[in-house]
């Protein structure tokens, strides 16, 4: 397959920009039919009871209100099960529509609203009168797996799921070792916030008997399949589009209950419905996470070197996941020796189930890896009177130690974890830093150094490690892109067309990218896990490559010569070293359509292209990153003075792109280690539920970050590698290393996120007494 490399690795301009940054994207919000209704949704104010009472009467009278639908008017449009299809089969929580007979969190659906707009519609719910006989809540991820008050009455026990894996090796390097650090972190429970809420609009055809529903997702060909085996249709049946997406975070890759309610209930009353989240919505009920909690052992010998760890992981997935036990637990466990070569592994991990939100995928699900390990380094340097670099520096997986089988059953290849704990040392400084911090420590002032390393996997589960792309040449030679995942940010617009132009030989300005279509892309299984580069742009290469190699077969024929002696470039194709002699694209598809009767009948002359790529076995991108803060001991404040990050994503597509991407992420991690906390009382009431309480930095409190990147091609078809959850993944352990490394002089303990002026000065006190 021969590449121009024209477009591949430059900072082309997102073409999605001038749409969006006007105002002309096009959202849920937007979209209205002829008929359309709104819903609004009724929700449990108490954390754990049983309904005793639903009274829909008062609001049923309000002009305007059209229908209130409980759980039993809606059961006989639902007959078939809500698991995504990742979880079908898998031992779980129930999935539930609306509550039914009891409730088990604030914010759980009891009831919706139908009127003629979404302001009746909200008063209408407020009238419904609900009472509950309420049960103590099961709130403290400690001691729910002992409770005997269980969550979900259907299952025996508050444990979600659990799992274990012992190494008689690692126990025996642990009782032998010249040093053993033990430490506990946690990781406080967050929303994962898109600027834009869920939103759906769903419409039914009763005549033809057909589904078509507006949704704001990351994954619309799994949300057809969802809607499809939920409503008793055929996915032929079921058509799922979405425009542009206000992000998702991991929050909208699954389906989830409202959306298919709402579909329900536009099935039920055979007119099209609406709905779109407000923010209060969100934070209180539809998917939280990061709610954990890692007890870790480190063995080192006496120069330093790693030799075991031992982790016991446990996690709160709520009430109600989406799927499965709704958690990340095996991946935080069995990969938590991450970057490092560490020889012998033991760990545990346990979900639990309490009377709180639904847990559900969040940029980086299985971050607490990450967060807890590289804390426990410093840690571990610390006790051992050794810097926290040298310490890495002497136990990083290098190339050589390549391909590297972990304790967990992981094969790391292709990745530069030295390479980049290099690159971010120089970019910053390390040295330079360290005598700043001591001149500044001998003034008052406490300066700190944080780093942060890992490794990412992409393609972990099989089942999604496949994608599906379609190219079309066009009459008059531009060139279309339709592909099934669902982009909700990341630039695939720009990124994929990059791909299709270096393969195809034509300006990246004459491609089109589409998705989010169930009717006009090929299946695909959205955006998440950070598959974009190692998955879907394989797909996409593939498939233009292909068509490529059809259009020289048809220029060939037309020019008398061999397709191995021609080249495209700039959208023509000419014999290479003559290149007066050729033809456009557009001349060749017009020779594919009305000069067939010139061509053989051996040329195919399908000028459109659909492939499916595999990835064989997962790859690991990596990175490092570095950050400087300032604790101000006075105020509290945590001032972040620099942000560093050096970067392995493989084959660079677009380097703002990523970049782009680099900075999102560190802004919501350093979110999750300074301000953000979805916060519960003991009664299982949740205590942030807007943006007065749930505090996200804001643009003063992200520091310039700085970009390194390494570039080492991964075994996917073009070297590409994922990179969307690497900034959110990397940077809550950074900035709290930082902050630890600010207050050591001090002696406090190692602050726990997020590190708010108030922890500060809790710390403090608790230290100094004052």
């Amino acid at each position: 397959m021969s590449v121009a490399g024209r477009f591949v690795g430059q900072s082309v301009l997102r073409r999605e920009d001038p749409r969006l940054l006007t105002g002309h994207g096009r959202y849920v919000a937007n979209l209205g039919v002829p008929g359309m209704a709104h819903v609004a949704f009724v929700r449990s104010s108490v954390a754990r009871g049983l309904l005793t009472r639903i009274d829909v009467a008062a609001a049923r009278a309000v002009p305007g209100v059209h229908a209130v639908l409980t759980a039993a008017d809606l059961a006989g449009e639902v007959p078939g099960p809500l698991t995504p299809t990742l979880y079908l089969g898998a031992p779980g929580a129930p999935v539930r529509l609306l509550a039914r007979g009891d409730v088990r969190y604030v914010g759980e659906p009891i009831a919706l609203v139908v009127a003629c707009d979404p302001y009746v519609a909200a008063d209408a719910a407020e009238l419904v009168e609900i009472a509950y006989e309420t049960q103590p809540a099961v709130v403290d991820i400690e001691t729910a797996a002992a409770s005997t008050e269980l969550v979900n009455p259907e299952r025996n026990s508050n444990v979600a799921g659990s799992a274990r894996h012992d190494d008689p090796a690692a126990a025996e390097a642990i009782g032998a070792a010249d040093h053993v650090v033990t430490a506990t972190f946690h990781q406080q429970r967050q929303a994962n916030a898109p600027m834009e809420t869920r939103g759906v609009l769903a419409s039914w055809d009763p005549g033809a008997g057909q589904l078509d529903v507006w949704l704001s997702s990351q994954n619309p060909h799994e949300a057809r399949r969802v809607l499809a085996r939920a409503l008793g249709l055929a996915e032929a049946d079921v058509r799922v589009r979405q425009g542009d997406v206000g992000g998702g975070f991991g929050q909208k890759f699954l389906l989830l209950t409202e959306e298919i309610a709402v579909a329900a209930a536009a099935k039920a009353l055979g007119r099209p419905l609406k709905w779109v989240e407000d923010r209060h919505e969100n934070l209180v009920s539809a998917t939280h996470a990061r709610a954990d909690r890692v007890t870790a052992t480190l063995a080192l010998d006496a120069d330093g070197t790693m030799l075991a760890v031992g982790v016991d992981h446990l996690e709160d997935v709520g009430a109600l996941p989406i799927g499965g036990s709704g958690g990340a637990g095996t991946v935080v466990a069995s990969r938590f020796t991450g970057p490092y070569r560490i020889p012998h592994a033991s760990w545990a991990t346990t979900a639990v189930h309490t009377n709180t939100c639904r847990r559900g995928a969040y940029r980086g699900p299985w971050m607490m890896e990450t967060t807890a390990r590289e804390q426990l380094v410093d840690v571990a340097a610390a006790a051992i009177g050794m810097d926290p670099l040298e310490l890495r520096r002497r136990n990083v997986i290098r190339a050589e130690d390549q391909p590297h089988p972990t304790p967990g059953g992981a094969v790391i290849e292709d990745a530069t974890p030295a390479e980049t704990l290099e690159q971010a040392a120089a970019m910053i400084d390390y040295p330079g830093f360290r005598a700043e911090q001591a001149a500044a420590r001998a003034g008052g002032r406490y300066f700190g150094i944080g780093i942060s390393l890992f490794v990412e996997p992409q393609g972990s589960i099989a089942a999604i490690r496949q994608e599906a792309a379609m190219v079309r040449l066009l009459p008059d030679g531009t060139v279309t892109v339709a592909v099934g995942s669902g982009n909700h940010g990341q630039g695939l617009e720009t990124t994929m067309a990059q791909v299709v132009a270096d393969h195809l030989g034509v300006d990246v300005d004459h491609v089109r990218v589409h998705d989010g279509d169930t009717a006009s892309t090929p299946f695909g299984n959205g955006t998440g896990g950070s598959r974009s580069g190692p998955v879907l742009a394989p797909a996409v290469g593939r498939a233009a490559g292909a068509l490529r190699d059809r259009v020289l077969a048809i220029a060939g024929h037309h020019l008398e010569a061999a397709p191995e002696d021609l080249e495209v470039a700039a959208g023509r194709v000419s014999v290479r070293g003559t290149p007066s002699r050729g033809v456009t694209l557009a001349e060749v598809a017009h020779l594919a359509t009305a000069g067939i009767a010139a061509l053989p009948p051996d040329v195919d002359t399908t000028l459109e292209v659909t492939t499916r790529y595999r990835l064989d076995r997962p790859v690991h991108s990596n990175a490092c990153h570095m950050c400087t803060c300032e604790v101000d001991v006075e105020t509290g404040m945590v001032r972040l003075l620099r942000y560093v990050v050096s970067e392995d994503c493989g084959t660079v597509i677009n380097p703002m792109v990523v970049e782009g991407q680099i900075a999102g992420g560190v802004a919501q991690g350093i979110g999750g280690a300074l301000y953000e906390h979805m916060a519960y009382d003991g009664d299982g009431n949740p205590l942030t539920a807007s943006f007065l309480d749930y505090t996200m930095p804001g643009t003063t409190d992200v520091p310039g970050i700085e970009y390194g990147h390494v570039e080492t091609p991964s075994a996917a078809l073009g070297g590409y590698k994922g990179m969307g959850e690497g900034g959110a993944i990397g940077a809550p352990a950074c900035v709290l290393n930082a902050v630890a490394d600010a207050l050591a002089p001090l002696g406090v303990a190692r602050p726990q996120p997020p590190v708010t002026p108030a922890a500060v000065f809790a710390l403090l006190r608790d230290r100094l007494g004052h």
